[in-house]
């Protein structure tokens, strides 16, 4: 029953990261689906602890280069509102 809690928290926490916009927050989403799916996979391939953190490692990399690389540009530029919030054009 723990595993099952653990993971679910863990998946409403990837798909909470997953929708973000800028590239910054485009990197960090990444970078969390991609050390949990990197784990999960390290776990399952090698049955250890080290296994899972190395899995974990090169998936959170991964997943940050390619979240901040896929960020939507704004093709007119951006502007900010009086509440510092961040809009494309």
């Amino acid at each position: 029953m723990k595993k099952l809690i653990a993971a679910t928290l863990a998946g409403a926490l990837a798909l909470s990261l997953g929708a973000c916009n800028t590239p910054g927050d485009r990197a960090a989403g990444g970078a969390a689906l991609g050390g949990l799916t990197g784990a999960a996979i390290g776990a399952a391939a090698t049955g250890r602890a080290g296994g899972a953190l190395a899995g974990g490692l090169i998936g959170a990399a991964g997943g940050a280069v390619v979240g901040a690389a896929t960020a939507p540009q704004c093709p007119y530029g951006t502007y900010r509102d009086p509440y510092g919030n961040i809009y494309c054009r």
